[in-house]
């Protein structure tokens, strides 16, 4: 189904891993592989049995940003001077939407280098768990264009104006310890633990009440809009959705009971 991507499914199907697949070009993006990343995530989002979703590269690198042989090549023989543009709108804005929306956790499992659109393809997603040889590039710069895959904003929410700003006038790589530094990545992993550690916390995160989740990612999503009186009415609402759930009932059941709850993400 998925040409661009090979996809692997964990713990009964609970959780799906997308890998980018073309590691001869360090997984350059192209419209076939937004479309199907974008794809990937919205299936797994819709899909009851998925609990959790995750996206990494085959090889070497994570992914190393846009395909710019695509884009010149493309707009070169079809005379086409706003190929950009039609990028951005049509494959990379969706993919965006897709993960920040997806009612599943969508964790980056980067393995190596993530450079522009590649490091955002990282940082839009819900957490970052990244290799100790990994690095992030805001590259952008490099050749003359600015953040996108929604580059401007979240950088100045991650980072502060100050860093956002830095990173991406002058593209400098930081070292997957020094992005955990800085808030943009959750768990850095040596060689020989990247692999185990991560599929841990996978497993973790396809065991829980994922509508609680779904609620929280909603929550968090808000916050950026809305005042703090918004925010606040926003969070009864929400809470007492979350209160109506199956697996609330699992979860203080098992607290009572004093055993491990067994949530069915309902």
């Amino acid at each position: 189904m998925y040409t661009q991507l090979d996809i692997e499914s964990h713990f009964d199907g609970k959780l799906k891993i997308a890998y980018l697949n073309q590691p001869e070009t360090m997984n350059a993006l192209t419209k076939p592989a937004l479309a199907d990343l974008r794809d990937f995530v919205k299936e797994c989002s819709n899909d009851e049995t998925v609990r959790c979703v995750a996206i990494s590269g085959r090889g070497r690198a994570f992914c190393s940003g846009q395909n710019l042989d695509e884009a010149f090549v493309v707009g070169k023989e079809h005379h086409d001077n706003d190929i950009i543009r039609k990028i951005v709108v049509d494959y990379y804005n969706p993919l965006v939407m897709e993960v920040t929306r997806c009612k599943k956790p969508v964790i980056a499992l980067v393995n190596g280098p993530a450079v522009g659109a590649g490091a955002m393809l990282a940082l839009i997603s819900d957490f970052v768990l990244a290799h100790e040889k990994a690095y992030f590039a805001q590259a952008f710069s490099n050749i003359g264009l600015i953040p996108d895959t929604g580059g401007t904003y979240f950088l100045p929410k991650l980072l502060g104006r100050q860093l956002a700003n830095y990173l991406a006038f002058t593209g400098k790589k930081l070292s997957a310890e020094e992005s955990k530094s800085y808030g943009l990545v959750a768990e850095v992993f040596s060689d020989e633990e990247f692999l185990p550690k991560s599929m841990e916390i996978l497993e973790r995160m396809a065991n829980m009440p994922t509508a609680a989740i779904k609620l929280t990612k909603k929550a968090f999503a808000s916050s950026y809009t809305n005042t703090l009186k918004e925010q606040l009415e926003l969070e009864g609402d929400l809470q007492q959705e979350a209160a109506e759930t199956a697996d609330f009932i699992e979860g203080v059941n098992a607290f009572l009971q004093k055993r491990k709850p067994n949530y069915k993400g309902k």
